[in-house]
């Protein structure tokens, strides 16, 4: 518990990846930190629930392996990640197709120059089909591919490739600077076949966005398949709590308090509904956009995408494997969905498997029924014998990012308050921890104890969205 007249340099409201991370940072350079929680357990978002021996994520923000922040937070120096299988599985048709792979990204630009010299008399190049059994290091092949398949032509597929290519490596800071568009407009703009668009960048950015209509800022989205492009998908073992745990165990004992409420703060203290005022030099927000509006009168709230998971267990696993899976069609309310337990063996008990499924937008009425008939298609099997876990539905479980959106938003207010936290950068995991280093620079600086942040770290979110 804390006491009435607690000092400390820092308070920092909020207990989500973005506080804890400014947390870290200014506990190494020798600041005393007090991190307050309302809740009872850290993470805000990042919640995983216990459920008869199933590790249940209540929203799943994906990760990637290219996000920088994960490499240079310490405190996650110890958290597994544990990939999907490379690139995703496009359901299509009654069949699934895999796309973005690795392989097919590198070899992109050479099939490209192939097609391009080939003769007219050629047949077309021959293409990768995965059916739902095959495992995918062994492809079966197919002649050309037909018209409305999700990926389009020998060609469109090989200019995707280069267009994935290219992204990847392509200087965040030129992304950023190109002209702002809603995304969906801007891919239009860029000459890609529509069934290119639709059948994949459209569900592909829907699973790294969460915005099924692509209305979210086309730099924000160029940064989402930069990172796509340049890692894998992956999910922390344990469950997304797992990712907040490791930062807080990484601080020294008594920095953090749970079950603590603000109800107000100044420059230089935070008023408790527990334990009265507690003095200090900086306050740092770090609550949700929502909350810290609450605290500082005109913040922005943004909009937000509602997001629902809903998990299911049965003894009789599809034939997916650890594969990503989306609907090219959107013949359903699952946006994608995954066989969780098959990424992370520690989210199920042994011989169960658990699949987990994503729902955006407003949830449809008996959506327990939409989703179990959808995910029969999607995985061709019948589903009526899967057990519900849990149905998790978040209104505002991601801020949009519609344009025109700053990924730098300021996190100093003026001297002595602060805020971070995914509304202020990208609404991405990435984003969340890099405001918090944002943050925590910025204090540091105001404190007389400049740190200067890495150079690639001062681009913000221009790595990685």
């Amino acid at each position: 518990m804390l006491e009435p007249a607690y000092q400390a340099d820092v308070v920092v409201v909020g207990a989500g990846i973005a506080g804890l991370a400014a947390a870290e940072r200014l506990t190494s350079a020798g600041v005393t930190t007090t991190v307050l929680e309302a809740a009872h357990a850290v993470g805000g978002r990042m919640a995983t629930e216990k459920v008869d021996g199933f590790r249940l994520d209540r929203i799943g923000q994906l990760l990637s392996t290219a996000y920088p922040e994960l490499r240079r937070t310490p405190g996650l120096d110890g958290l597994a990640l544990l990939p999907f299988a490379p690139g995703v599985l496009l359901h299509s048709e009654g069949r699934h197709h895999r796309a973005g792979t690795p392989a097919g990204v590198r070899s992109a630009l050479h099939a490209v120059r192939a097609l391009a010299s080939a003769p007219r008399s050629m047949s077309a190049p021959r293409r990768t089909i995965h059916a739902p059994g095959a495992a995918p290091g062994r492809p079966a092949t197919a002649p050309r591919t037909r018209a409305g398949a999700p990926l389009g032509t020998a060609v469109d597929q090989a200019r995707l490739g280069a267009a994935l290519a290219r992204l990847a490596h392509t200087p965040a800071e030129r992304l950023l600077a190109r002209p702002e568009l809603p995304a969906a407009r801007a891919l239009a703009a860029r000459g890609l076949p529509a069934r290119t668009i639709d059948g994949f960048l459209r569900p592909l950015l829907a699973a790294l966005l969460y915005d099924p209509d692509l209305t979210t800022s086309s730099r924000c989205a160029d940064l989402a398949l930069r990172a796509f492009a340049g890692g894998r998908l992956a999910l922390p073992e344990g469950g997304a709590e797992a990712l907040p745990e490791h930062m807080a165990q990484s601080l020294p004992p008594g920095t953090v308090h749970t079950g603590v409420r603000v109800t107000s703060v100044a420059t230089n203290a935070v008023t408790t509904a527990e334990h009265g005022v507690i003095r200090c030099r900086a306050v740092l927000v770090a609550t949700d956009a929502r909350a810290a509006a609450e605290l500082l009168p005109g913040l922005r709230v943004p909009d937000f995408h509602p997001v629902t998971v809903v998990h299911h267990t049965t003894d009789e696993p599809p034939t997916t494997g650890a594969s990503l899976l989306l609907d090219a069609d959107r013949g359903g309310p699952v946006a994608h969905t995954a066989q969780i337990s098959r990424v992370d063996p520690s989210r199920a008990p042994a011989g169960r498997t658990l699949v987990s499924s994503t729902v955006l937008g407003p949830p449809p009425p008996d959506l327990d029924t939409a989703v179990r008939i959808h995910l029969a298609r999607l995985y061709g099997t019948p589903t009526t014998r899967w057990e519900t876990l849990a149905v998790h539905h978040t209104p505002e479980a991601v801020p949009a990012m519609r344009p025109p959106h700053d990924p730098r938003r300021p996190v100093r207010l003026l001297a002595g308050l602060y805020v971070c936290g995914d509304h202020r950068d990208t609404s991405t995991v990435q984003g969340a921890l890099h405001s918090g280093h944002r943050a925590s620079a910025a204090i540091l600086s105001d404190l007389g104890l400049n740190r200067p942040m890495h150079s690639a770290e001062s681009l913000g979110p221009a790595q990685a969205a």
